[in-house]
């Protein structure tokens, strides 16, 4: 959803009217969205998760959304489709084909996404938020980079204060949806920090309700304190002013410490489709912007010396803020916005 509210942002400054389309789930997530954006909610549904009853019925919910979106499309015509990946964004493309009407991609993975798999040779135009990006053969794509929101784009290289004798931040996320596994071993690995280090730390850790009192406690057990949340609405304001970040390497959140600056810690999502996360942080670890921790090898022992080694060493953190930065795709929604201005003029007689 963020590189999608990046683009209405852009969009709506260039004097386009926008509409977001999107399932129940998605729009939980569209609250950041500009005001002038209209949201419409179709029905869609994904196989991959669910009971065989939920299965069964995804390809009729499909099904459903797609003609909801032929019929808002018939009524009010776009110039232009823009899918951002997932089972969401399939009735809208598939209603956009079937009108004849431009559409594109973007992908923000390093790994297309099964929809955008499918949908690829079905568009006019492929963008790419993480280069290079694996690509069905005989599609080219356009890399952009991953957009980011006004609020991370304000932070553009924002000043970093590498870790010292007083007060440090820490943020922990593992996406908008939490991460069980981060919730378990993060506070346990803050914990076995040196005292003269947990006494300056203040720690932002974004964990689900369920997790929030589990979290808590061990926060607690371990003397470190914690602010905690399902969903920070100031991510990027955390992410500015803090020393360390300790997240999933989501496209999104790669982008943000890009844009950013900041040395992190990431540890990808094993599950993740065709492994994409690990892809998604590979250009940055390379670059030396950040240290990257399997989820298979991921324990409290070992990362509590990651984080030392870098909260201990001012000189490396700063080279890995540096290192982040020089990575960064600032103009990505601007881009993205050219890619579809340059189809609509194709469009137009």
């Amino acid at each position: 959803m963020f590189p999608a509210q990046a683009l209405a942002e852009e969009m709506l400054a260039r004097g386009w009217r926008v509409r977001l389309s999107t399932d129940a789930r998605g729009q939980r997530y569209a609250g950041g969205s500009p005001d002038q954006t209209t949201i419409a909610q179709v029905t869609s549904a994904t196989f991959a998760r669910g009971g065989v009853l939920a299965k069964a019925l995804a390809p009729f919910l499909i099904v459903a959304g797609v003609v909801s979106a032929l019929w808002a499309m018939r009524r009010d015509p776009p110039a232009v489709v823009v899918g951002f990946g997932g089972y969401p964004s399939i009735p809208a493309l598939v209603a956009a084909w079937v009108l004849r009407l431009r559409r594109m991609i973007h992908e923000q993975n390093g790994v297309l996404g099964r929809v955008n798999a499918l949908l690829a040779r079905r568009v006019d135009a492929v963008a790419c938020g993480t280069w290079p990006t694996a690509l069905p053969e005989g599609v080219t794509g356009v890399h952009t980079g991953n957009p980011v929101r006004d609020g991370v784009a304000a932070r553009l290289g924002a000043p970093y204060i590498p870790p010292g004798d007083y007060p440090m931040s820490v943020l922990v996320f593992g996406g908008s949806q939490g991460a069980r596994i981060i919730s378990e071993i993060v506070p346990a690995a803050l914990a076995g920090l040196p005292d003269r280090i947990k006494a300056r730390l203040r720690v932002s850790h974004q964990a689900r309700d369920e997790d929030a009192a589990m979290v808590r406690k061990a926060y607690g057990q371990g003397g470190v304190r914690v602010e905690i949340a399902s969903f920070f609405d100031d991510l990027p304001t955390r992410m500015a002013e803090a020393q360390l970040v300790v997240c999933r390497s989501g496209a999104s959140s790669v982008a943000d410490l890009c844009v950013i600056g900041r040395p992190s810690i990431l540890i990808p999502f094993a599950a993740a489709a065709a492994d994409h996360q690990m892809a998604n942080a590979r250009a940055l670890v390379e670059a030396g912007g950040a240290v990257l921790i399997a989820e298979a090898q991921l324990d409290a022992e070992g990362l509590t010396a990651q984080i030392a080694a870098i909260l201990t060493n001012p000189k490396r953190a700063v080279k890995m803020a540096h290192a982040a930065l020089a990575l960064a795709t600032p103009n990505a929604a601007k881009d993205l916005a050219e890619m579809i201005e340059n189809l609509n003029r194709r469009r137009e007689p």
